[in-house]
């Protein structure tokens, strides 16, 4: 099996009410889940993470922590697919739909919706609303700390 890295971003709204939500387009069907994308070559997490979202919603983002991991095997694609999922905040503006190719819909979705269609695992969806953080370090340096 195949290793990738995603990097996602867990994003609110000012009022710490909707999480951002994307729909990719797929064949067969679309689905939901958190802005973010396959990790590249020579690329750090955190940068995919931001990278990812600003290819997707057009939004600069900061990340505020690492908030889970997790992985997944999907036997068909044959991939072994470890999730990043960091806690983030929107530096600026309103999401718009940069790449329409993939990209079908953008919406600010209450955590409760978000969490039946997002990728995230049952263990998190107590600690959704917690400021949990796990330490991310990078290098020997670390870069986010509980």
């Amino acid at each position: 099996m195949k290793r990738v890295d995603v990097a996602y971003a867990l994003l609110y709204d000012r009022n710490k009410q909707n999480v951002l939500i994307v729909k990719n387009k797929r064949n067969p069907s679309s689905y939901y889940t958190l802005p973010g994308g396959a990790v590249e070559n020579d690329e750090t997490l955190e940068e995919a993470a931001i990278r990812e979202v600003k290819e997707e919603t057009g939004l600069t983002i900061e990340l505020e922590g690492l908030f889970v991991v997790s992985e997944n095997f999907f036997e068909v694609r044959g991939h072994h697919a470890i999730f990043f999922t960091f806690r983030g905040r929107s530096a600026d503006g309103s999401p718009t739909i940069s790449i329409p190719e993939e990209i079908e819909e953008i919406t600010w979705m209450d955590s409760k919706t978000a969490e039946k269609y997002a990728y995230i695992p049952m263990e998190v969806k107590v600690a959704i609303n917690s400021k949990l953080i796990i330490p991310y370090i990078l290098n020997g340096k670390v870069i986010y700390k509980a």
